[in-house]
């Protein structure tokens, strides 16, 4: 039936029937739609079987990721110090040749290794001075004997007057420090060994002109000075005018870090003007805190970390039979000995020191037969004896 206005109630397509949603008209104001594209179905399927999910975030495994880098670590280390000590044995080796080898016969073969077995090493420090007066001197201004204890943890360092009267083999009685200058390392080691009776395992000469650039080299050395310091022994200047007007070398007490040249002048300071009562013993005193300052600091974790590069001509002011090997031995033995230091004494002359009978005390003390005792209040000039710690026996 048509409409009053004559229009048909529906719509007549060309192509006849459509499948489908039939359009309509949008309401009056609002854009057209959009067709959908056509969906055959095949963009999301994915075959057979069990639909995939989702994939999660990726967790951070910071424990295999530090073990990793721990591992790294390491393996720099071993690098490095594998570096450091090829190098370290280069100069180890220059210093063993710079030894004569007529000192070798002197010494008492080792019984094992300086971890395992006692072991004494005898230190000679060699005349350095700059006066052209002792220019020609060949003296061993310093004598130490360093002997280790491994069952104990103990390092025994035993100082000896230089000007100390002893019998040189051959040469009938003399001053220890003559020794040297006679028949070199080698008579000095007979010499030490006839007085002590400590068979001497090793020998290390050095030489102090050249010591200061090493204590340069590994960073400077720390020491504790006991009491204030001021001498004028070997004037820096060269005109006589201004040696007059020059105060002296000063060290106030307490703990000091000192470069290679004050720890060179302080090991050396024998007369003091602020106290008159110190010699030739106290030098010896000073000697064994720079020596001992000095392996502290060849043994630090610092010197390690540059040891690629300085060890080479680390031994440079040293003459010694010491293999590289002991030399890491030593340094484990100074890490984990307890210092003891003790000396020798007697009674001064004038210019020569005669032994006092309790210097065999001493010596048993050394050797681990006899409990340790400070120096004992006696006639002597300088009372012999052994102390405990960093102190030097005798030090106020």
């Amino acid at each position: 039936m048509a409409s009053p206005g004559g229009e048909k109630p529906y719509r007549l397509y060309r192509g006849g029937r459509v499948k489908g949603r039939v359009p309509t008209a949008s309401p009056p104001g609002r854009p057209p739609r959009t067709p959908r594209p056509e969906r055959d179905g095949k963009g999301r399927y994915r075959g057979p079987g069990p639909k995939p999910t989702a994939r999660a975030a990726r967790k951070v495994r910071w424990g295999r990721e530090i073990g990793i880098a721990v591992v790294l670590v390491v393996i720099f280390f071993l690098v490095w110090g594998v570096l450091g000590y090829l190098v370290f044995r280069g100069g180890v080796s220059e210093a063993n040749k710079r030894l004569p080898q007529t000192a070798s016969t002197a010494l008492t073969p080792d019984k094992g290794s300086l971890l395992s077995d006692p072991s004494a090493i005898l230190l000679l420090g060699t005349d350095h001075s700059a006066a052209v007066s002792r220019s020609g001197d060949r003296h061993s201004d310093s004598i130490t004997l360093l002997r280790t204890d491994p069952a104990h943890h103990r390092l025994y360092y035993l100082s000896i007057p230089r000007d100390l009267r002893v019998e040189i083999p051959g040469y009938g009685p003399s001053k220890i420090n003559a020794a040297f200058q006679i028949g070199g390392p080698r008579l000095a080691i007979r010499t030490v060994a006839s007085y002590t009776d400590i068979p001497v395992n090793h020998v290390i000469v050095v030489n102090f002109r050249e010591f200061r650039d090493l204590i340069d080299k590994v960073g400077g050395i720390t020491v504790n000075v006991p009491r204030p310091i001021l001498s004028k022994f070997d004037c820096p200047f060269r005109s006589p005018v201004r040696c007059s007007r020059w105060r002296g070398w000063r060290f106030r007490a307490g703990t000091q870090h000192l470069n290679g040249r004050r720890a060179l002048i302080y090991s050396r300071i024998r007369e003091n003007l602020l106290d008159p009562s110190e010699s030739d013993i106290t030098r010896g005193e000073r000697n064994q805190q720079v020596l001992q300052a000095v392996m502290s600091k060849l043994a630090s974790f610092s010197t390690f970390v540059k040891m690629p590069f300085i060890g080479g001509s680390l031994l440079k002011p040293l003459a010694t039979d010491l293999s590289a090997n002991d030399f890491v031995e030593l340094g484990w033995a100074k890490f984990r000995g307890h210092a003891i230091h003790c000396r020798l004494g007697g009674t001064s002359t004038g210019s020569d020191i005669t032994p006092s009978e309790d210097n065999a005390k001493v010596i048993l003390m050394v050797l681990g037969k006899s409990a340790v005792q400070p120096p004992a209040p006696s006639g002597d000039t300088y009372p012999p004896g052994c102390v405990y710690g960093t102190q030097a026996p005798g030090a106020r």
